[in-house]
C-alpha cells in the first residue's frame, strides 16, 4: 500500500525549467532519505540527487550540478527536484526512491532497496 508518486514531468524546450515532486502514501518520508535517479533510453540509469532524512544534506550527480536543487518538505511529505537550464541530455524518466541514508549515491550503479514511484517524463528538446 505504501507508495511514492512522482508529477510534474513534461515537455519543455532547452533551457527551460521543471519542478518534480514526489509524495509518499502510506508511508512517511520524514523517515528516509529519497534519492532521485533517471533512466534514459540505451543510457545506464543515473543517480541524480539525493537529499538526507534531515533535508540539510544534499548530494548531486556531476552532469546535474549547479541546475538541479533537491529540497524536501516532510509536513507535506513531499520531496522536490528543482531543475533549471534543461538540457536535451536531462530527457528521461525521473524516479524518486527511499533510503536509508545517502551514503551510497556516489556508488556506481547506485539502486535504492527501499520503495520506488513509477516515474514522470521528462522531455527536453526544441
Amino acid at each position: 500500500q505504501a507508495q511514492l508518486v512522482e508529477s510534474g514531468g513534461g515537455s519543455v524546450q532547452p533551457g527551460g525549467s521543471l519542478r518534480l515532486s514526489c509524495t509518499g502514501s502510506g508511508v512517511s518520508l520524514a523517515d528516509y532519505a529519497v534519492a532521485w535517479l533517471r533512466q534514459a533510453r540505451g543510457k545506464e540509469r543515473e543517480a541524480v540527487s539525493c537529499v538526507a532524512s534531515g533535508g540539510k544534506r544534499t548530494d548531486y550527480g556531476e552532469s546535474v550540478k549547479g541546475r538541479f536543487a533537491v529540497s524536501r518538505n516532510n509536513a507535506a511529505n513531499t520531496v522536490y527536484l528543482h531543475m533549471d537550464s534543461l538540457k536535451p541530455e536531462d530527457t528521461a524518466a525521473y524516479h524518486c526512491a527511499t533510503d536509508l541514508d545517502c551514503t551510497n549515491f556516489g556508488s556506481r550503479s547506485y539502486r535504492p532497496m527501499g520503495l520506488w514511484g513509477e516515474g514522470t517524463l521528462v522531455i527536453v528538446s526544441s
